[in-house]
């Protein structure tokens, strides 16, 4: 590891399962970058539902990962591990990790890594790369979205939703989402969703097979489950897919799986964090080639809620708690 950090840093600690007031600062080693890892200095992290999960015990770290909160960074990079020869101390990046982000310092893989779109300021950067991994790999790569497909998202003003909108969208898809208020539903179409679904006064099923005459949709991004689960596949066009990625409702449903055989559905899912280092070097390195362009350009952008100090992590995690927001939490640190 090459250039000089300090010994210790303030990160954001779990103190026990529980809510927001569970997350307290904390006196801890700065971590050190092995073999194919970077040392980043964190400018900001973005704050993600895994990281809810985590905070109330549900969700605990892989192994060897740390036990600090956090998959997604921006800041600089300050030290180099054994054999990273893609980055250099000095580099403007922005990191998929897999724990570690609510801290001054924070280890990544090089291969996971990305630089900072040109155009977006660090807390921006910090909000791409949880939600840009997670919808590249999961609706183009696991879902096969096409040009001219129909695309339906759930909760489309998460973090995931307000980027799953407007990457379909950009690659030439309809795109229909679901939200809970009738603001929501209007930031959706501002990002470019065709039809917003308002799920407490409306049935999303019968919306979208009204949206697209009856056709229905050909892939549905669902982090709800429980009854979604059956609805989505009333919803779903024939050859759809339906690819989950939380259980906000639940994990589990009872299923009539006859439309499953009848509409020739694919119910798949996955989970991002404990993936293998060359899966997330594929998904970056698509991203890099077909969407930091469109960043670039100012097509696709991530969307602020709202931002909070390092040391109020737990006014962060209460917002997000609160449902309220709409795009990304993130924490900064330093000035």
């Amino acid at each position: 590891m090459t250039g000089a950090t300090p010994e210790t840093m303030i990160a954001i600690g779990i103190s026990e399962p529980g809510g927001p007031q569970v997350l307290v600062p904390e006196n801890r080693p700065v971590p050190h970058a092995y073999e194919g890892e970077i040392l980043i200095k964190v400018a900001a992290a973005g704050i993600n539902r895994p990281d809810v999960l985590q905070r109330q015990g549900l969700y605990p770290p892989p192994k060897g990962a740390s036990d600090i909160p956090g998959l997604e960074v921006a800041g600089e990079v300050v030290a180099l591990g054994r054999g990273v020869d893609r980055w250099q101390v000095g580099d403007q990046v922005c990191a998929l990790v897999t724990g570690g982000g609510y801290g001054e310092y924070c280890v990544a893989n090089e291969a996971a890594t990305l630089p900072v779109p040109e155009g977006l300021s660090m807390v921006e950067a910090a909000a791409l790369p949880e939600t840009f991994f997670t919808v590249w790999s999961n609706v183009f790569m696991r879902g096969g979205l096409k040009l001219n497909e129909t695309f339906l998202v759930h909760g489309g003003t998460s973090g995931i939703g307000t980027t799953a909108i407007q990457l379909a969208k950009a690659f030439g898809a309809t795109v229909l989402a679901t939200a809970g208020s009738e603001e929501k539903c209007e930031k959706c179409r501002e990002l470019g969703a065709d039809h917003a679904i308002n799920y407490l006064t409306t049935d999303f099923v019968d919306a979208v097979k009204s949206a697209t005459g009856g056709h229905g949709a050909d892939v549905i991004l669902d982090m709800v489950g429980g009854d979604y689960i059956e609805r989505n596949y009333s919803a779903a066009a024939i050859e759809g897919r339906i690819v989950q990625i939380a259980f906000l409702n639940g994990s589990s449903a009872e299923v009539d799986f006859r439309r499953l055989m009848l509409k020739r559905l694919t119910h798949t899912g996955s989970t991002l964090r404990a993936r293998e280092i060359p899966f997330k070097a594929s998904v970056a390195a698509a991203l890099k080639q077909k969407v930091w362009p469109l960043i670039e350009a100012g097509k696709v952008r991530p969307v602020i809620d709202s931002t909070y100090p390092l040391a109020d992590a737990a006014a962060g995690h209460a917002r997000m708690d609160s449902g309220k927001h709409i795009g990304k939490i993130v924490l900064t640190v330093g000035t």
